[in-house]
């Protein structure tokens, strides 16, 4: 058995409305100039690492530009950045430490735990694979490079599932069409009237993830638009005019 993706005028042109909708939107025009880009700079330990802290906060809460997680990331000096943060056994603590300063921050001891080991596993000879396939996306590449890369991702690390891998990626301005799907995008789209009612709990199995990308790459290549503009635009729309310029990480 297999499902017909059909997408209508009617669609087109609501996903098309959206888009012109949040064209202005901070996050919208910064996802357009970085992930769209038709060369994009190579990604450094450095940077690797500040978005994989980041990104693993973001999961199962908030993390819209004023929230204890936003801030965080957009913080100058990065308090848990790759230049700090000890390179052995002793990171877990050190990471557990700030998280706890910062204040907010829900999860603290699993996320500390994940994050010292994805640490342990790239000094321990994982940088250069790392490295290597996410700067494979630092051109424009097909959708299914972008999947290797994200399951990749997934495999190698802790706390990233189907989701954070993705976000990870698209938080580096590396991926155009494989998108972060959260309960935002879920709850976006049974609005939108998706032929089957979503559930966001269901999107830690990866074939479940799949079926729901798949509808959506078929709606954003039929309207013309890039998964990953749609995906900004859903938060623009949720977060109002709280992206800017300058709080866009």
């Amino acid at each position: 058995m297999e499902i017909k993706w059909q997408v209508n005028a009617s669609d087109i042109t609501r996903v098309k409305d959206l888009i012109n909708k949040c064209q202005n939107n901070a996050l919208v025009r910064n996802r357009l100039k970085r992930n769209c880009s038709a060369i994009k700079p190579s990604v450094s330990k450095g940077e690797f690492w500040q978005q994989m802290v980041s990104m693993r906060l973001t999961s199962q809460q908030n993390s819209s530009p004023g929230s204890p997680v936003g801030r965080l990331a957009r913080e100058e000096p990065f308090p848990l950045s790759y230049d700090v943060i000890p390179k052995s056994k002793q990171a877990e603590t050190f990471i557990n430490g700030e998280l706890q300063k910062w204040g907010g921050i829900r999860f603290r001891n699993v996320i500390a735990q994940q994050l010292s080991q994805n640490l342990l596993i790239l000094e321990d000879g994982g940088w250069e694979r790392t490295l290597k396939e996410c700067n494979r996306l630092t051109v424009l590449v097909d959708r299914d490079i972008e999947v290797e890369v994200a399951d990749y991702i997934q495999k190698m690390f802790l706390g990233f599932g189907p989701k954070q891998s993705r976000n990870l990626l698209q938080a580096l301005g590396l991926t155009r069409r494989e998108i972060p799907i959260d309960s935002r995008v879920t709850d976006w789209l049974n609005e939108f009237g998706f032929p089957v009612r979503l559930s966001a709990a269901g999107l830690a199995d990866i074939n479940y993830y799949n079926f729901v990308s798949d509808g959506i790459q078929e709606l954003c290549a039929m309207s013309e638009v890039l998964p990953c503009i749609l995906d900004a635009s859903i938060f623009s729309l949720k977060d109002g005019d709280a992206w800017t310029d300058k709080n866009v990480y």
